[in-house]
This record gives C-alpha cells, structure tokens and sequence, in this order.
C-alpha cells in the first residue's frame, strides 16, 4: 500500500517505540500476553491515545484504532483492547490526546485549478482604489518584463467586488492606462468573472456586435460598446487564447497542491468541473504515484450540451471510457452550472424576485438561469437512468428550486431512488423547499466557510436582495431540521483551503475570517459541532456514494484517517481553525506525517495560503477576501 513518492511515517517524536513493549509501556497496560481465544492479526499501523470521533454511535470512548496491511481498519477500541494487534514491526502512534477522525471529505473543489493558479501571479482578493490597482498590475508588468511587447499578463484572484469605493465599476480603460501594450486578463476569484485591457478583447475579437454565448454575458458600457467584462461562459472567449501553461510547471504545482491537501486533512475530493485537459493532468499524476486523495471527477455539462440528453450522456461516456482506467479516479458524477454569482455587482444568480437597488427598490434583474427545469429535468433523468448523479451549481433560490424540479421530475419518469443528486452552494433558499430535499433524496453541499459576515455577504448582497432573503443565507440547520442529510466542500482555490476554519464556521457563522460584531444567523443556522464533523466526512461520503467505503472510523472501512493536534470534539469552537494535522492516511498509506521534512513544508503552505494576501498585494488589501460560488 506505500508508495515512494509520500515520505515515510516518521520516528522522530510522532511514532512510539514500535511492538507490544512499546504501547504496553505508553499506555500503561500489564505486561499480559492476549486471551488464547482472541485471534491476532499483526496490524501495520496502531495509534493509541487519542480521541476516536468514529462518526457512528458506537465506540463513544475509543482511544485507539488498528490499521491492517490491506489498508482497512482492523479495529477500534480502548488502548488496553487494540495492544494484541501489535506486532513486531507494527508501526505505533501517540495520538496525544488529539482527535482521530476520518479524512475530509471535499464534496466540492477545484484542486486542479488551485495548480493552475498558483502558477501565476494574484491579487489574493484585495480591496483597492484604481489608482492602487494600477500600481499592484505595474509591479507584476516589470516582474515579467521580458514578455513585452506581446506576451499575456494573467493575473489570478481579481475581487470583482473589490474595486474602491464600493459600486466602483471596472473598465478596460483603467487597464489600457497601464505602461504596456501587452493583452491583460484578471481573473476573478470567484470564477465567474474576467477583466481584460482592449489589446486582449482586440486579439478575441469582441465587439460592440459580438453575440453573447448562452450562459455568458459581455458586459457593456452606457455606449454598447465592450466594457471589458466578461461574465461566466462568456469568459473564455477571451481565455481560450491564453497559453496553456507549461506541461512540467504545471505537474510539479498540482503536486503541491494535493500535498497541500493532504496536509489539511482531505482523503477525498470531487472536482467540480472536469473536462479532458483535468483528466490527463489526473492521469499524469496517477503515472507518477502523486495523487494521495481519491479523485471523484464532476464532468461539466455546459448550457447548450444540457439541451441534449443524448449528446450529453455520449460526451460524459467517452470521458470516462478514455480515462476510466486512471487509478484514484471515480466516475459517475456530471456538473452543470444553473446560474452565476448573487453579489453586485454580477448578479447574475437566479432569484425568484427581482434584485433592489442599492436604495431597495425593485429592479427588473432576476439574474440568470442558464439551463431551464425542463431541460435539467429530462437531462437528469437521462443520466440517473444510465447510473450517474448529478452535481447542480445553484446560487440563487430560483436556481435551487430549479433543481428541484428537474430531480423531481427525474424521480417521476425512473422511478430511481437514492441517486443522491446534489445542490451544491445554496446561498439562498426559498424556505418552501427546504422540505424538499429529503422528500427527493437531494443532498445539500454546502461551503459553510463562506457564512461568516463579510463585503461578500453584508455590503454587497443585504441591499440588493432584502433582510427577509437575505435571512435564508446557507440555511444549514434549517436544511437539517428538514430532515435533509448535508455534506460539504471548500470550492477551493475560491477561497484559501482552511479546512478546520471551514469545520468551525458552520458552527459559529462568524469563523477567523468573520467581520465586525455580529455573526451570520448563528442562532438560525449554525449547527452543532458534531454535524460540522460529519457533514464534512460521512455527509460527503454519502453524496459521493463512498459511505460503504469510507467516511467512518469502524472495522472494515477503509483507513481514511486524520490525526490531529488537538481534541476538535472538546476544543474551544473557535479553537477549531487552527487545528494542525499531525498525520493522514489514504487506503492505510501515510500520505503527510508532520514530522517529516516533505510534511512540514506542505503544512507551512498551508499556514502561508490561510495567512491571507501576499506582502506584494498586502498594501492594497482592505479586509477582501474571496467570494461565493466559485469556480463551480
């Protein structure tokens, strides 16, 4: 089960003496030989001493657990109980009281774009004036002189809603303005945006006459001309013309970035949006032993295929034919985006009233809904009978509801249960639906990191949409108390991967990244700690229809495991956000030991993306940070 490419288990502090002897002596038992009756299995891993969250009812005061050499969970018990797994090459940990959990279980994440991303300089979300963008932009155009005259500046993590003062539009004169003559795109930390200077909209072609592609929109200025904006599947008309990144460059940043994972606790991701250039990164990875999460990939469906059935299902079948044998990938999940992003000024989140006015009068703006419940119903229908689930991108609650009605709609023509559809962000939902989830089955996975008070859900969405909406914000408990089973996902890189932030802001609503005085709806929709802890590792496991395999601590299951340094289940709530992983295991195999040089670099990464903007854009940040929806 090993493999060379992950360091070894450490010795150095984090592993006990290994053998009987040494857990004997650790954990105080008497030097007693086992019951003749009792069978014996000579475990590759023990860690005692520890706080057993298993996830199930049993086993409330486990301490230890036993790992076999097939990767599974021998047993999981007291620390006196598990000492007969011990064998003389038994690798054993002290868990020093720390909780010992199953991995996390991101049911929603771009891994592969947060690679991709951090090949290129960023804004990481900063607040600023257009006079200290410029500056910021002016940095990164003389770190990159030689690419003058014609080489692309991208630039990531633009905040859309960033620009100061608040309800500052951009414009691609602002971009022109710059001392370069080279083609510019900023690329919205949310996913749904991009920025691009005259020279890069020139090189596209886009005009004042350009067509708007279904599910985008070309932004225009008050004389119909491009402003330099371009909303969701508008985007790559201008992105298709950038160059790819370098093959090497990019292999060697998707490496780090899943150790990044690792080290945060994640045993399993769904990658929400997937195409064929994301599947042969996955399969160059698996090539070469760096992939230590198990990979559900979501292929994306977009608006014009989602009007296809047929056309859909041959797309996604020849995806999974052409990779289907890339080990540490699972097939069976499709994606298709309802709707775009709910702050101003995108709007383009389907809602079922229309979006205010900054002074609270009605507008004739509903936003977007780029797939109808008719064509999502009959596409759904069409995948669930073929034995896939599908995974919607629903922001606005006339985007949730849609999904609803195509699940409902699906459920009617197949008769097929237990699919496990999922609606994914859920920012806002209309309170009659809440009902619906269990009723049909539909998971909710939500980004719980982002329900804490921020620009993203106060200044730049409380105007636009009414307190009476603006209430039904990620309505977690609401969701729970409906009866309906959540899961989780991070989204990143929309945000920093701060996964025990993400963990303790579902409880708190306000999290290390809340702002002011006030929280979001704790009392409403803050859950218990215990649902956080699950939703983010059986509730995802259940979405991603691993719960057999995976998501609990019991025999059997597969050795998915998290050690961390502190006891998440007694802790002080907002203690929670700076847990540290001491250990992850994937299938039994170590894949980050703290302990170990290559373990303490991914782990200072993450400490380093969490800290939040980088000294270059640190001048310019005023309390940003990324948005809702994301990439997907």
């Amino acid at each position: 089960m090993t493999s060379p490419q992950f360091s070894p288990l450490s010795r150095r502090g984090l592993l006990a003496s290994a053998g009987a002897a040494g857990l004997l002596a650790a954990v105080g038992a008497p030097a007693e030989a086992a019951p003749a009756a009792a069978p014996r299995r000579s475990a590759a891993l023990v860690v005692h001493n520890s706080r057993v969250f298993s996830g199930t009812r049993g086993h409330a005061r486990a301490q230890a657990v036993a790992v076999g050499r097939d990767g599974k969970i021998l047993a999981v018990g007291s620390d006196g109980a598990l000492k007969r797994f011990i064998g003389r090459d038994t690798q054993v940990v002290d868990g020093r009281g720390g909780t010992l959990m199953s991995g996390i279980h991101d049911g929603h994440a771009h891994p592969t774009g947060a690679a991709d991303r951090s090949l290129k300089p960023s804004l990481a979300g900063a607040e600023q004036t257009v006079d200290e963008l410029q500056k910021t932009l002016t940095g990164f155009l003389k770190d990159s002189a030689d690419q003058e005259p014609d080489g692309w500046l991208v630039v990531e993590d633009w905040n859309p809603v960033g620009l100061l003062p608040h309800g500052t539009a951009p414009h691609h004169s602002m971009l022109d303005a710059l001392p370069t003559r080279r083609p510019i795109a900023l690329v919205g930390g949310d996913g749904h945006n991009v920025w691009a200077n005259q020279r890069a909209l020139d090189i596209a072609g886009i005009t004042a006459a350009t067509p708007e592609p279904p599910g985008g929109k070309i932004v225009k200025d008050k004389d119909g001309k491009p402003s330099g904006v371009l909303k969701d599947d508008a985007q790559p008309l201008v992105t298709r013309h950038i160059p790819a990144p370098d093959r090497e460059q990019l292999i060697a940043a998707a490496k780090k970035t899943f150790a990044e994972a690792a080290a945060s606790g994640i045993t399993t991701f769904m990658e929400a949006v997937v195409g064929e250039n994301e599947l042969s990164l996955y399969q160059a990875l698996s090539e070469r032993g760096a992939l230590p999460q198990r990979i559900v990939p979501a292929l994306r469906i977009d608006s014009d295929l989602a009007k296809d059935p047929a056309a859909a299902l041959a797309f996604a079948r020849k995806l999974r034919d052409d990779f289907g044998g890339v080990r540490g990938l699972r097939f069976g999940t499709v994606k298709v985006f309802l709707d775009g992003v709910i702050e101003y000024p995108a709007q383009t989140a389907a809602m079922l009233e229309p979006y205010t006015d900054k002074d609270g009068k009605p507008t004739d703006n509903r936003g977007e809904l780029y797939v109808s419940g008719a064509d999502y119903g009959r596409l759904t229908a069409a995948f669930n009978k073929d034995g896939w689930q599908m995974h919607a991108h629903a922001i606005g609650d006339r985007a949730v509801r849609t999904s609803l009605d195509g699940y409902a709609y699906a459920l009617r023509k197949t008769g097929i249960r237990d699919v496990r559809n999922t609606t994914a962000h859920l920012q806002v939902v209309d309170p009659a639906d809440l009902p619906r989830f269990a009723k049909l089955g539909v998971i909710p996975c939500l980004q719980l990191q982002w329900a804490s008070p921020s620009t993203w859900t106060m200044e730049a969405l409380l105007p636009y949409i009414g307190a009476e909406r603006h209430r039904w914000q990620y309505p977690a408990r609401s969701l729970e108390r409906a009866g309906a089973r959540l899961a989780g996902g991070s989204d990143w890189p929309v945000d920093p991967l701060q996964v025990w932030n993400q963990v303790r802001t579902a409880v708190d609503r306000y999290g290390a990244e809340g702002e002011g005085d006030g929280d979001l709806y704790r009392e409403e929709e803050g859950i218990s700690r215990t649902s956080s802890l699950l939703m983010h590792t059986l509730g995802t496991a259940r979405q991603l229809r691993m719960d057999h395999l995976t998501g609990t601590v019991e025999q059997g299951k597969s050795a998915d495991l998290v050690l961390l340094d502190r006891d998440v289940t007694r802790c002080p709530v907002a203690d929670i956000s700076s847990t540290e992983v001491r250990l992850t295991l994937t299938g039994g195999t170590v894949v980050h030991d703290a302990e170990s040089s290559a373990g303490r670099a991914a782990a200072a990464r993450v400490t380093r993306a969490a800290a939040g903007p980088r000294p270059d854009a640190q001048a310019a940040v005023h309390g940003g940070r990324h948005g809702s929806c994301g990439c997907g």
